[in-house]
């Protein structure tokens, strides 16, 4: 039995996975992470998911980062550097251990990214990895007074060299480096020529693996999607923010506001982070978007299937009536819908009843993952805004299992008399439903 159950678990998982699996192959993302992740001894992991990504037909670039690996170096060797305003001093003693860490770091992810031992994640996956002077930077100089010395910011990203490469079916990986018309090389932060990149390639996606300092709210609970508006105003609160969350949202926003569809901060720390992120709806981190991730708006014929998909274990059960796709198709300029992430999971539809004062509120529906979260008041909420802006003043609804719901939102107890002509002559004796209606204005 439980066999049975584990497999019927990786079935509907896999099948609810597809829809992603179809958007995402072709797609460009960006991927960036820290030294840490790759000092760390699960490390292995990331790189499984990330070769699992490519086998998709997903185009990765990925940008480390090397920072204790820098440490360390610099701690063999007794060299004592600064920081200013979040970035390190790179004098010229630092600059020979940045190049040497830099260059160790991608060498181990390059031969990560190499196996393909049998009976492991990796096997037969033959990614080509190429790596390049792609970025082209320039030296801070002297800000407020410091001299940052050989810690730059970018200048250009050579964006035809990488798609070429991603073209070629060969994963990009980039370091924190970059390098200047004169031969020089300078120290940059992995997020920055991660962002440039994103925003040079217009990638449809940057993720930002992050040390555990998750974005949550009040309740201590995760905050799963920002707008840029959202992620500005969350900057400028008085909330007290880790100093790399802050830098993160800032790199975010620059990128969602240069074309980059979406930007996700992840914890890095959670095992197969990116893939809850990436094939679940509701995802496993904080999404970053110009756009509306969840949204209600007016129906439209494409919207039909969904509904549908939506209103049948309902109809089932004898919540709702049912409705043909015929008639659903016909009728689809009276709904409106909430969809999240290219999925519709609640629905509600307006009918004008035969006196111009009078709308029948019909169809009803959420989604059972995303019910009791205030989807249901802000269909009602559109419904009546709807009704009024159209001169109804009554709104009369017919249901057999959800009365408490609607008296709850001021719903008063109606009959026969409440319906619509046409509604009146269809009434099912056999359903038995309730008539409630509720005076609007």
């Amino acid at each position: 039995m439980k066999t049975r159950e584990h497999n019927q678990q990786f079935i509907d998982s896999f099948r609810h996975s597809a829809p992603y699996i179809h958007a995402h192959r072709g797609r460009t993302f960006v991927l960036v992470f820290g030294g840490e992740a790759v000092a760390d001894g699960q490390f292995s992991e990331l790189v499984h998911d990330i070769a699992l990504l490519h086998s998709l037909g997903i185009q990765l670039v990925l940008v480390h980062g090397a920072r204790p690996q820098i440490e360390d170096k610099l701690a063999a060797r007794s060299i004592h550097t600064e920081y200013a305003n979040g970035l390190r001093i790179t004098d010229d003693a630092a600059l020979q251990c940045v190049k040497e860490a830099a260059g160790t770091v991608r060498v181990e992810i390059e031969a990560l990214l190499s196996m393909g031992l049998a009976n492991t994640p990796m096997s037969g996956a033959r990614i080509g990895v190429s790596s390049g002077n792609f970025v082209t930077a320039r030296p801070l100089g002297v800000r407020d007074g410091i001299d940052y010395c050989h810690t730059g910011e970018v200048r250009r990203v050579d964006g035809q060299a990488i798609r070429q490469h991603l073209t070629d079916r060969r994963i990009v990986l980039l370091s924190p480096l970059g390098y200047s018309p004169t031969g020089e090389v300078f120290n940059l932060s992995a997020e920055e020529v991660a962002t440039h990149v994103a925003i040079e390639l217009q990638a449809d996606k940057l993720i930002l693996m992050t040390e555990g300092n998750s974005l949550r709210n009040g309740r201590r609970k995760l905050i799963a999607q920002l707008t840029v508006q959202e992620a500005g105003a969350l900057l400028t609160s008085r909330r007290k923010l880790a100093e790399a969350t802050r830098r993160q949202l800032q790199y975010a926003i620059r990128a969602c506001q240069r074309q980059v569809r979406r930007v996700h901060l992840l914890d890095r720390h959670i095992n197969g982070a990116m893939l809850l992120e990436l094939f679940t709806r509701d995802g496993h981190g904080t999404l970053i978007t110009a756009d509306a991730y969840e949204g209600l708006r007016e129906a439209d014929i494409d919207d039909v299937g969904g509904i549908l998909e939506l209103i049948s274990p309902l109809e089932l059960e004898g919540i709702l009536v049912k409705r043909s796709r015929e008639l659903l198709e016909m009728e689809i300029n009276h709904f409106l819908v909430i969809e999240r992430d290219g999925a519709i999971i609640a629905c509600a539809a307006l009918y004008p009843g035969d006196r111009k004062s009078r709308a029948e509120l019909a169809c009803l529906a959420v989604h059972d993952d995303y019910r009791n979260e205030g989807r249901g008041d802000a269909l009602l909420q559109a419904i009546e805004q709807r009704a009024m802006a159209t001169g109804i003043n009554t709104l009369v609804v017919l249901t057999t299992q959800t009365a408490h719901w609607f008296r709850e939102r001021g719903f008063l107890t109606g009959n026969s008399s409440h319906l619509p002509a046409r509604k009146k002559a269809l009434y099912n004796y056999q359903r038995n439903s309730k008539v409630f209606y509720k005076p609007l204005g």
